[in-house]
């Protein structure tokens, strides 16, 4: 008996022991040499170990050998070369397979035949690697396989059939030979075939086989598929019908019945606790329920009247492995035990189980169904009951793998089909509540997005007020202080004014006392004189601008004083809009053209100014005269504005139609579809957005990506004089004109917009700008204080001088771009590794703070991306549009306000805020700029080639990056060091230990050997035979077996007494 092993060393276990070509038992035979000897040890040894390399021994072995004394390597030599010489090829043993040489019914011939065979099989079990190879390349094993499928019965019940099925295994014992029988297409289908003849021997052969090929990776389908292909080839009801029979009936001979019964229950082992069972419960109680229909249980509970060991421990491998499937199917019942005999039982569970799940319906319906089907014993009728069940197996089987695990003929994806069902049922329903979700989400969303605009506007109009009025506020307290001193100096001379004007008003009553006392005579003449002079010096009459003009000054009265409150003047009527590109002050001379009686179509050309007009030939040409020539009214007709429907008298004389007029449209076809786009995403009347704009758009109806494409659909001069022509037929204009017209009566609609546009972008394009401006300076001043960075060059500039020769040597320093060709410099040692990789390593040794850098220096990206052309741009943008909004601002300020019209208040306060916030920008950008330009003089940079934050930044981030990557690719090196050291070191353990325990099993064998001089013939056994060595005792099952006595024990043998409850005498019938 082979040493135990755990399990197949295919799935891990320790590998059976193969020998090759020695066999210890047998002595060796003394032999005359007639070749002598050679003298040289040297060419002795190198004929041995040609030898030894032929019979492709593992090195305990060929170490024994090359151990021995020279004279029995010699014996050796000669011995094997002589048997290697006096061997026939595989060639002559296939041509005589081919010729069917063994075919004769001569007694005397059999022999020898069978001898043949035998032989063959002896060769591919002793013969060296290469006639196993020449056997498989001349296709040796099509020959075998067609030999097994052409025998005639009596060769099939003979010796010869037993001994081909042993030229298979012998073959399957050498790797390359399994690998090619397992390859092979129909080869296990063939070998199952034999099950079919009474040949015990070759039964139990076949069975080892496809109990062995279930514990090879890949071969337990090709088992399964086999025993579907035996089924059909032997015309059996079920599959593994013939195997149940075998086990059932008594040979007579105790030794080959227990042989074979110890077989298949072996195979059946193998079936059920390899493959896929190994892991699936569902799939070990699906096969295993197959075998229990077929009446496997009375037959093992018979079988255990033999008493054989062996047999016994399969047997109970089988019951224990099944009582422990159907404890794990019981707690999915609660518990319940699960009686698989009784339908009412397993429908009672069923029923319970789905009585409160959404499946209940489909076991109905299932039930009822399965109601309808026909009753017969018709192969029609058992067909379908058939397919039921074959279905329900495959739902079963691949519903947890998502794949058949049993080679069934019924090829089915219950996964497609499941999703297929399900899609079908819901689908509709589903696609209606989309419909119905989408619609209410997207009204949701355009409330809740105009919400959050209005919200979001009004936030952030919040927050910059705050934030401005806490930055005015120390400025108005510094200009009150002024204020206040400013007053006080008004006051004072307020005060001085009214003495002023107290002394002048006394001076005055002189004056005209003094006037006074002349007039009357009162004064003598010569204070008479004096008195005059002094009054010609103080007072002016004013009587010579009132006698220049007494008529002029009589004839137009002084204007009324203004009523207080009182509305102003309206304007002075216009006869109309004037002229495009009139100049003031030329006058326009109204020339003499007939009117039309309808609206006609306009002519979109571009009229010359009156002032361009002298010394052109349009100052000599006079339309006036030619009106009366031409037929206007065919060309009113033919140019109207619309035309009416002509109703037919012949067909319509007793009916009244309608007239169904044409819209009116003056723009261009191109310009009004686009304006009609866009004002149909809008969604809004011409009333709500001229609304929106008087008011500026307080309550957000209109996107910022609207109003901009507002902007691109304003009524130019020209559009306004044509569609003011047709303002009495506004109903008939076509929707994008009837826009521009309600557009074009608000006042400079197009500043508004602008301005409204500004106002809305104001915002975004501070927050773009204000952290690129703090990035830029940040940047600088980190770059300045790092002291990582520093620490950084000194490294670099350390190995660069180190490097480095003549010219390139003796730096000072380096611009800061050098450094992304550390990259570029390759390593002698090998090309995945650069200097760059080598600075990492270092700093991760020696310098790992410096690792961090990134941290201390995180605004570097940011301003990487800063560039100055692009920054004043920005900044003209919004310096323009605050110069812009003043300019209307001014505007308005002597304007009536129309009701409504909030420009002015909303701008106003909008104004103030943001120029304050202006020019707080400008001032930041003023700074930063300077503290960049310190930077790249601290740097050594060039301010006249590196003029822009990204210039200098941009190739330091890049260097950043390339940095991290290297500490990445360091990384990754580093594990794969380690693991290829951890593997090296694991297979030198391995290594050693197999050594140890091949040196501790051959140490006496070859002791033998050496002692008795016994070496060559070879042990027939291999590496497939010790598979199947290994399956027949039940070894293979060993660990399995020992958990469940070990769980049987902890249930002080209740699961035994409970399945013996289970496992009753009685079959289930088939």
């Amino acid at each position: 008996m082979p040493s135990k092993q755990t399990f197949c060393w295919c799935f891990g276990g320790r590998p059976p022991e193969i020998h090759y070509g020695i066999d210890a038992a047998s002595p060796l035979k003394s032999m005359a040499l007639e070749v002598p000897m050679p003298s040289d040890e040297n060419e002795l040894n190198t004929k041995f170990e040609e030898l030894v390399a032929e019979l492709d021994l593992d090195k305990p072995h060929r170490d024994a050998l090359y151990n021995l004394p020279p004279e029995k390597k010699w014996q050796i030599y000669c011995s094997k070369t002589q048997e290697l010489t006096n061997d026939e090829g595989p060639d002559y043993y296939i041509e005589k397979l081919k010729m069917r040489y063994i075919f004769s019914y001569n007694e005397e011939d059999i022999e020898t035949r069978e001898k043949l065979v035998e032989n063959l099989k002896t060769a591919l079990r002793t013969q060296p690697m290469s006639f196993v190879v020449r056997f498989i390349q001349e296709d040796g094993l099509q020959v075998l396989l067609d030999f097994l499928s052409g025998m005639d019965f009596k060769v099939a019940q003979s010796n010869i059939h037993t001994t081909i099925i042993g030229c298979v295994k012998a073959l399957m014992n050498n790797s390359q030979g399994r690998a090619h029988v397992l390859a092979h297409p129909n080869s296990i289908n063939i070998i199952a075939q034999s099950l079919s003849c009474e040949n015990l021997k070759t039964k139990v052969a076949v069975l080892e086989i496809l109990g062995a090929v279930c514990l090879v990776p890949g071969g337990h389908r090709k088992a399964l598929e086999a025993m579907l292909h035996f089924q059909k080839y032997a015309a059996e009801r079920t599959r593994f019908q013939s195997l149940i029979f075998d086990m059932d009936r008594s040979i007579g001979v105790y030794r080959e019945d227990v042989s074979l019964k110890t077989a298949i229950m072996s195979f059946i082992n193998a079936l059920l606790g390899c493959g896929p069972g190994k892991d699936h419960l569902e799939f070990r109680l699906h096969l295993r329920y197959e075998f229990l229909m077929l009446g496997i249980q009375p037959v093992i509970d018979k079988l255990r009247k033999h008493d054989n060991e062996t047999l016994n421990r399969h047997l109970e491998f089988f019951e224990m492995m099944r009582n422990e499937d159907e404890k794990v199917l019981a707690k999915k019942f609660e518990g319940v035990h699960i009686d698989t005999k009784s339908a009412s039982v397993m429908f009672e569970i069923l029923k319970k189980k789905l009585t409160v799940s959404a499946a209940h319906t489909q076991l109905l319906s299932l039930l009822y169904h399965l109601l309808l089907l026909p009753y017969g014993n018709s192969s029609h009728i058992l067909g379908a009951w058939q397919l039921i069940d074959r279905i329900v197996q495959q739902v079963v089987l691949q519903l947890k793998t998502g794949h058949d695990t049993d080679a069934a003929p019924l090829e089915l994806s219950v996964k497609n089909v499941i999703m297929r069902l399900t899609n079908e049922e819901d689908i509709k329903g589903y696609q209606q509540k989309l419909r119905e979700y989408e619609k209410a989400t997207e009204e949701l969303n355009s409330k809740l997005a105009k919400k959050e605009r209005e919200c979001e506007a009004k936030s952030q109009e919040k927050d910059e007020l705050v934030t401005t009025v806490s930055r005015m506020k120390t400025k108005l307290d510094k200009e009150l202080a002024g204020y206040v001193e400013t007053k006080q100096q008004l006051a004072e001379t307020n005060v001085r004014l009214e003495e002023i004007q107290i002394q002048l008003e006394t001076e005055r009553r002189e004056h005209l006392k003094l006037q006074y006392l002349i007039k009357t005579g009162s004064l003598p003449d010569d204070a008479k004189l004096g008195v005059s002079n002094v009054s010609s010096l103080i007072n002016t009459p004013p009587t010579n601008l009132q006698t220049s003009t007494p008529r002029a000054t009589s004839a137009i009265p002084p204007p009324p004083p203004p009523i207080p409150n009182a509305p102003p003047p309206p304007p002075p009527l216009s006869g109309g809009l004037p002229s495009i590109g009139s100049h003031p002050g030329v006058a326009v001379r109204k020339k003499n053209v007939p009117q039309p009686s309808q609206p006609l179509k306009s002519f979109n050309w571009t009229k010359l100014s009156e002032g361009s007009l002298s010394g052109t030939i349009w100052s000599e040409i006079d339309e006036s005269k030619i009106y009366h020539q031409l037929d206007l009214e065919d060309f009113e007709k033919t140019f109207s504005a619309y035309q009416k429907k002509q109703i037919d008298g012949d067909s319509e004389d007793s009916k009244s139609t309608k007239m169904k007029t044409k819209e009116l449209s003056v723009i261009d076809g191109r310009r009004a579809q686009n304006c009609t786009i866009l004002l149909s995403k809008l969604k809004l009347s011409n009333e709500e957005i001229a609304r929106a704009v008087l008011v500026m758009d307080e309550q957000e109806d209109i996107p910022k990506d609207m109003l901009e494409q507002l902007l691109k659909f304003v009524p130019s001069n020209e559009e306004i004089q044509l569609l003011s022509e047709l303002g009495h037929d506004i109903d008939q204009m076509a929707r994008a004109d009837r826009f521009l017209y309600e557009m074009g009566k608000i006042t400079h609609y197009e500043e508004r917009v602008t301005a409204l546009y500004f106002k809305k972008k104001f915002q975004d394009r501070m927050l773009d700008i204000k952290p690129k401006i703090g990035a830029v300076f940040e940047g600088s001043k980190q770059m300045c204080r790092s002291r990582r960075l520093k620490k950084l060059l000194e490294i670099v500039l350390a190995y660069g001088n180190y490097m480095n020769r003549g010219q390139r040597g003796n730096a000072r320093g380096f611009t800061l771009s050098s450094l992304n060709n550390l990259a570029d410099t390759k390593s002698s040692i090998s090309k995945n590794i650069t200097l760059l990789h080598y600075l990492v390593e270092v700093l991760e040794k020696k310098f790992p703070d410096l690792l961090k850098l990134e941290n201390e220096i995180d605004d570097v990206k940011m301003a990487a991306k800063v560039n100055f052309t692009e920054l004043n741009r920005d900044l003209t943008v919004l310096h323009t549009g605050l110069k812009d909004i003043e300019k209307e601002l001014e505007y308005f300020k002597d304007k009536q306000v129309t009701p409504g019209d909030k420009f002015v208040t909303v701008m106003t306060e909008f104004a103030t805020v943001a120029t304050y916030n202006f020019s707080e920008v400008e001032e930041s950008f003023a700074e930063m700029k300077q503290k960049f330009q310190f930077t790249l003089k601290a740097f050594g940079e060039d301010p006249s080639k590196t003029q822009h934050p990204d210039e200098f930044f941009g190739p330091f981030v890049t260097f950043l990056l390339s940095m991290k990557d290297a500490v990445q690719d360091n990384e990754k090196l580093r594990r794969q060091k380690e693991e290829e050291e951890k593997r090296v070191r694991l297979e030198e353990q391995l290594r050693a230990e197999r050594e140890k325990q091949r040196l501790k099993r051959g140490a006496s064998s070859f002791t033998a050997a050496d002692q008795n001089g016994k070496v060559a013939n070879g042990d027939p056994k291999g590496e497939f035979d010790d598979l199947i060595s290994a399956l027949r005792t039940g070894d293979v099952f060993g660990d399995d077996m020992a958990k469940m006595k070990r769980n049987r024990k902890r249930l002080g043998g209740k699961v035994e007494n409970s399945s013996r409850e289970r496992l009753g005498p009685s079959s289930i019938t088939s």
